[in-house]
């Protein structure tokens, strides 16, 4: 456990599920919920933001609605390893918005993306025009999701 675990109580959990289920809460209903006067409430959301463990609030995009039903993941690897490559990678990477998870991994591949894209030519377009043309690339490999069972940006607290 870090220190951040650690200090944390049940209402600190507590107000950490709420705001992941939903972001948007009220302070007032986040404070009636917890069972906390609006002001306390508001103080502990406010120290968890300032620790670090609230890093920032999103508004999420349901993929299919916004035209992007199609998830790849794809593995990529590179002809060398060593901190240029990988810096020359990680920045060429934050340009594409189709790109929606970079992992440097540990094994046989040195990243694994995850892509969003609206049909087979769309995908094509993003593996021939993006992927396979980021700085030291020498072998994609894509796995196509045939649906999504489970997807959650909440953390276990």
């Amino acid at each position: 456990m870090t220190n951040n675990d650690q200090a944390l109580d049940d209402r600190d959990r507590a107000i950490l599920r709420l705001l992941q289920e939903d972001g948007r809460l009220a302070n007032m209903e986040l404070a009636l919920q917890i069972n906390l006067s609006p002001s306390a409430c508001l103080r502990r959301v406010k120290l968890l933001e300032e620790r670090g463990l609230i890093s920032r609030y999103v508004m999420l995009l349901d993929e299919k609605v916004a035209g992007l039903p199609g998830t790849a993941f794809v593995l990529v690897t590179l002809d060398q390893q060593g901190r240029a490559a990988l810096d020359a990678f990680e920045a060429a990477i934050q340009k594409h918005p189709e790109v929606t998870e970079c992992c440097l991994l540990a094994g046989a591949a040195d990243y694994m993306v995850r892509v969003v894209y609206a049909d087979s030519a769309d995908f094509e377009r993003i593996h021939t025009e993006i992927l396979t043309q980021l700085p030291g690339v020498v072998r994609v490999q894509s796995t196509l999701a045939l649906r999504t069972v489970k997807k959650t940006t909440a953390l276990p607290v």
